[in-house]
């Protein structure tokens, strides 16, 4: 890449709702037309879903924190509504790496700039170089620093750190520790430009397995700190494992003593992390064997890491590893180390993958001369936690189980390597696992002996990476099918499922499907920890069985159900497709699909169902038994290709996909996959879905990733595709969205998108009602069964308010977590004739203090909230509605419904 972003150009839009302006590109023309129509953005709830390897605080202003993600961008914490603000959804489709986040800084001097360090893959996974991103108002909006290397956001050691560090004593210079053997580099002018340090003398050596595509890269340079004229670089040499310069970096030594840092029990170790204690003159490092995040202990059960003080007045190296939890040492490296600014001499650091039964974590308040853990054995098996977890918010995280002692569920954490505890507040403190952010507010308890309380502290952050996406016509809104955590039901998407699917559990579900026509029978596929498995429901998700896995699966594969539930197609990897209408306990061989094809049923016809494989599209007439080839060759032969039948319209297919390098575009066909033809104007196009038709409409609405006359963005037609809409901004584009995309079948304009590593994006257009079905397209067969439609879901909080004057004011509540939640009024308009604006007012009773707000503008007055239309949405007819919805902090764990007013004019 050569191009360049300045200060100003990339904005990011609101934490979880943002407006975007629409363009409409004719078919004929390209012409660009702006729209009336905007979209707002949000995520299906998940809460987390992915690993966190950084968690920084602003070391001079209180509540200003940062959370960096391997494939999810980076996050900025609102204390008001104590949610996660994405501060990357600008990255786009060609620049991905930079949502792989492999180190943050935030600036001590001047807090309003902040830096990130981004690049996803140090191999050839990721085409493009490295970067640094410089904000100069907290990450609202980027510059980008290009890097002529690649960085690992997503690569083993992206827990070690912090790689960019800022001078403190002048915070025009920035340091960057380099993966690969490309040394330390320096900026002088805020990130804006950068140099290698050529007189740094040592690019690291360490490589877990050489030769390794993923594992065989050396891990370079690894952290940067200050004390006083001092600066110390952290070094993967187990030779020479720190370096200072008391110079500004002219020139530099080995530190003195560093050589004994790195070797424990006869292993090579590599210095993790360092902090420096200002007031105490101490640096501390924490060392482990492995860069992690995934290697457990050494196999012999030596120590695989330890814990060092050093004494910069002195010289004076000392070992302060805290020992094992117990008699049977796991023999675990160390990870999270973090200080108490406001309590010199108090430190914590972390085990971190020592896997069962748990990561301890370990506390000193004297400099690491004796330590206490955050829980111990009272007799083996009994544990005694110095902690309770409360994890309702986020009820998947107990994993579904109960095991036995002394493993507990939901654990302390695993692959933890960020702990922080709060410079401006020592009770706060928050680490990462591969799963969540956990916190407490009350951590001090823990030198009192008393019990202290961890929540998830992860709402907004959705690092989900979506393998597959399915919109149900009635049962839950969604079914999503995800990475590392198997997938959900969604019956409501502001609300974070209790749940992940269970009986069979999934590591990673791999595809999901639903009957069109009996939409309470579902299946998905994919493996637990790489063992194939198969689940299946006749009730919306909401109970599973597992089916057989037919001999000689290797993978999970794709999955399809025909339109009456009669029979299931799996094409798992490694095996020829396979048949099953007795609900997965046996299989027949179909004929005619050849290995590793895609499939996918028709959504009105049971007796069809289509495959994609070698470039050759397929379909069977016979409900998946047998297959013919189609005529067609005109397809890609390289690349991923993703295909859905259309709901309501038998025989209707569309297909997208290919490589930049082959043929790339969007085909459709209206005779079930006999013939086919090539939707014009798209020079690349990955996914496709549908949604409710648009009102006045009786085609589905077209969804599609693409790009389309070069413009790469999220497409939607109304029209059948012969015109196309582009639906999403610039700041709303979420990396890489090839995965999935579908649109709601009650509510035309929502739409669902899958990322790698955002989790599931919600889309929905300001034209139309979200909570106003438009319906879906009666099928142009006769269903082979009727079902009823489930009762939708009821909010969390029942409507209030009521009429004034000429218009009512309906409040409701549709979220909740601990310190806060989610609401939403709704104007009505009851005047009897068209109005132009309105205002809502309300009253808080207990405190509480917006943190967001969108579909109007606000003020907060104390406790009195004021909400003017905007230009968009105040005009209403007669009975039409708009609606406002926010994020408020609240004291309680429930909300206390204010009673809403409003006029209009």
């Amino acid at each position: 890449m050569s191009r360049t972003r300045g200060i100003g150009l990339v904005t990011v839009g609101a934490v979880t709702l943002a407006t975007a302006a629409v363009a409409t590109v004719t078919a004929h023309s390209q012409d660009v037309e702006a729209q009336a129509e905007t979209y707002e953005w949000s995520n299906a709830a998940v809460a987390g879903g992915g690993f966190v390897p950084g968690i920084v605080f602003n070391e001079t202003e209180e509540d200003l924190i940062y959370a960096r993600t391997d494939i999810g961008g980076l996050y900025r914490w609102q204390e008001g509504s104590q949610t996660w603000k994405p501060l990357l959804d600008w990255v786009g489709w060609d620049d991905w790496g930079y949502t792989g986040v492999v180190s943050v800084a935030s600036d001590p001097v001047d807090p309003e700039r902040v830096y990130a360090a981004v690049g996803t893959y140090t191999n050839d996974w990721d085409p493009n170089n490295g970067a640094v991103l410089y904000s100069d108002d907290r990450g609202d909006t980027w510059g980008v620093a290009e890097l002529p290397f690649k960085q690992g956001g997503n690569m083993p050691g992206r827990g070690m750190g912090e790689r960019l560090a800022i001078d403190p004593t002048d915070n025009s210079t920035l340091y960057l520790g380099a993966p690969s053997g490309n040394g330390l580099w320096k900026s002088t002018d805020y990130g804006r430009t950068w140099a290698e340090v050529q007189s740094f003398p040592n690019a690291g050596d360490f490589v877990v397995t050489p030769g390794d595509p993923y594992l065989g890269d050396n891990q370079g340079v690894l952290w940067t700190e200050f004390h006083g004229s001092s600066v110390y670089v952290g070094v993967a040499d187990p030779d020479n494992p720190v370096y200072v310069s008391s110079n500004d970096g002219a020139t530099w030594a080995p530190l003195a003593g560093a050589a004994q840092i790195g070797t424990v029990d006869g292993y090579d170790n590599l210095p993790k992390q360092a902090a420096v204690d200002e007031v105490n003159g101490y640096l501390y490092i924490i060392t482990a064997w492995d860069p992690g995040p995934y290697n457990g202990p050494p196999a012999d059960g030596a120590r695989g890491g330890s814990v060092w003080r050093y004494q910069i007045a002195t010289g004076t190296w000392t070992e302060i590893h805290p020992g094992p939890n117990a008699a049977s040492y796991q023999g675990f490296g160390f990870g999270g180390l973090t200080l108490d600014a406001q309590d010199p001499g108090t430190l914590m650091v972390t085990s971190v993958n020592a896997w069962w039964p748990d990561e301890t974590t370990y506390r000193s308040t004297d400099s690491g001369a004796t330590w206490t853990q955050s829980w111990s054995f009272n007799g083996y098996p009994n544990r005694v936690n110095r902690y309770t977890i409360d994890a309702s918010s986020v009820g998947w995280l107990d994993w579904g189980t109960s095991p036995s002692a002394p493993e507990q569920n939901p654990k302390w954490g695993w692959m933890i390597d960020s702990m922080a505890i709060d410079p401006h507040d020592s009770d706060r403190v928050m680490w990462g696992t591969g799963a969540t952010i956990y916190g407490s507010t009350n951590l001090t308890n823990w030198d009192a002996n008393t019990t202290f309380t961890v929540t998830p502290m992860v709402h907004g952050l959705e690092e989900t990476a979506v393998q597959d996406l399915a919109a149900p016509p009635s049962g839950p809104e969604l079914y999503s099918a995800l990475g590392d955590i198997g997938g959900f039901a969604h019956t409501s998407l502001t609300t974070v499922p209790g749940d992940f699917f269970l009986a069979p559990a999934q590591t990673t579900a791999t595809s999901i499907d639903f009957a069109e026509l009996s939409p309470s029978t579902v299946v998905r596929v994919g493996h637990l920890d790489g063992t194939v498995n198969i689940g299946v429901s006749t009730s919306s998700g909401s109970s599973w069985w597992a089916g057989q896995v037919p001999s000689g699966a290797t993978g999970g594969g794709t999955v399809a159900v025909t339109a009456n539930a009669g029979a299931i197609v799996w094409a798992p990897d490694g095996l020829a497709p396979q048949r099953s209408t007795t609900y997965g306990s046996s299989w027949t061989a179909v004929t005619g699909l050849p290995t590793g094809a895609r499939v996918e049923s028709d959504r009105a016809d049971a007796n069809r169902v289509y495959g994609f494989g070698g470039g050759r599209f397929y379909y069977s007439a016979n409900g998946g038994a047998s297959f013919t080839q189609a005529a067609f060759t005109g397809f890609p032969a390289t690349g991923n290709v993703r295909f859905g039948a259309v709901p309501g319209k038998a025989g209707h297919v569309w297909l997208a996909g290919g490589a930049p390098d082959g043929t790339y575009g969007m085909w459709r066909s209206t005779d079930g996959g006999v013939s086919w033809t090539q939707v014009g104007g798209f020079d690349q196009a990955d996914t496709v879905g549908f949604g409710a038709a648009a009102p006045g409409q009786s085609y589905p609405a077209v969804y599609a990733s693409a790009s389309r006359g070069g413009e790469r963005g999220i497409w939607r037609s109304v029209d059948q595709g012969a015109t196309w809409t582009r639906i999403n901004d610039d700041a709303h584009q979420w990396g890489w969205t090839g995965s999935a995309i579908t649109g709601d079948p009650n509510v035309f304009g929502r739409v669902y998108i899958g990322t790698n590593g955002r989790g599931v994006i919600v889309g929905e257009s300001s034209d139309y009602d979200p909570g106003t079905p438009t319906g879906t397209v009666s099928p142009t067969v006769s269903p082979t069964t009727s079902v009823s439609p489930t009762v939708s879901p009821s909010p969390t909080q029942t409507p209030t308010g009521g009429p004034t004057g000429s218009c009512t004011a309906a409040w409701s509540s549709s979220n909740a977590w601990p310190g806060g939640y989610q609401g939403s009024v709704t104007v009505t308009n009851s005047s009897g004739s068209a109005k132009t604006g309105w205002t809502l007012t309300w009253t808080f009773a207990n405190g509480e203090q917006i943190g967001s707000l969108w579909g109007g503008r606000w003020t907060q007055s104390g406790s009195t909230v004021t909400v003017t239309s905007e230009s968009w949405n105040g005009s209403l007819a007669n009975g039409a509605s708009a609606t406002v919805g926010y994020t408020a902090s609240m004291p309680g764990s429930a909300p206390v419904r204010p009673t809403p007013t409003c006029t209009v004019s």
